[in-house]
């Protein structure tokens, strides 16, 4: 009976040993998925500094698929529909609006870069020289056509009311002294309507791609202080995956910070 009673304490410690290998097992297995993730970011420096995530990530076993894409709608519907993991391309207001507008179950989890809004002009080398009754090109967006007009209350162009909010919109200017006209076109198009219009609010990533830099080129520009940063995007349900963190952690690292600053010299500013 002895043997036979060291025989089943024997048979149950090995099944319990087993059992917590298993458990470890699986633990990591959640920490590091065996596909990689699919990140969704839009062309440009996005697309630049998610190469530079996924080999700061593969250093601590993390497998990032980037997923290109060409405009700012599809990133979210992606998201939301599970085509991809995570995007990085938004900023907090834009998300906001539209889990609002479209009910996404999606959320921020991370502060990444911001890209800050300027004003150019190919007709004037100084926010003073502006003249009166100039015309200036904002983005016809909600989100960004808000932040434009922050940018031209921040250069003193217009006063906004006290209620605006971030999505301020023309009929919430209260003061506009040099009666300045603003036109609204799609971000994307403003680069290239700078030649028929005085001077235009433009989004740093486009700003980049048609050649202009903003520390450079900018009459007025957004300070780090924006509240327009942007932020990496989950699934509600998926929020806390362990994952993710390792992910935070490659874009929070060194060699993305560096990057930032030798790359884009300043275009682009670190918001952690």
């Amino acid at each position: 009976m002895k043997k036979y009673g060291k025989l089943f304490v024997l048979t149950l410690t090995l099944a319990l040993s087993l059992s917590l290998l298993a458990g470890c097992g699986g633990q990591k297995q959640a920490a590091v998925p065996d596909k990689p993730l699919k990140i969704g970011v839009t062309a440009g420096p996005h697309a630049e500094i998610m190469d530079v995530v996924k080999k700061a990530a593969e250093q601590d076993g993390l497998k990032i698929e980037v997923v290109e894409f060409n405009d700012y709608i599809q990133p979210n519907v992606a998201l939301n529909q599970g085509d991809i993991d995570l995007n990085s391309y938004q900023h907090q207001p834009f998300l906001d609006n539209q889990v609002k507008d479209r009910g996404y179950q999606i959320e921020s989890i991370a502060k990444t870069v911001i890209f800050p809004m300027g004003l150019y002009s190919k007709k004037f080398n100084n926010i003073a020289d502006v003249q009166p009754g100039a015309t200036v090109a904002i983005p016809n967006d909600p989100t960004n056509g808000g932040r434009a007009l922050f940018v031209l209350e921040k250069a003193g162009f217009i006063k906004l009311k006290p209620n605006a909010g971030l999505s301020a919109t023309a009929a919430d200017i209260a003061e506009n002294p040099k009666n300045i006209k603003v036109r609204e076109l799609e971000a994307a198009q403003i680069p290239r309507s700078l030649d028929d219009v005085d001077f235009a609010a433009i989004n740093t990533n486009y700003a980049v791609v048609a050649g202009l830099v903003p520390t450079r080129d900018a009459l007025v520009i957004e300070d780090a202080n924006s509240p327009y940063a942007n932020v990496i995007a989950v699934r509600t349900q998926d929020k806390d995956h362990p994952a993710y963190q390792k992910l935070i952690k490659a874009y929070h690292s060194e060699e993305v910070k560096k990057f930032l600053a030798d790359h884009f010299k300043g275009s682009v500013v670190a918001a952690w």
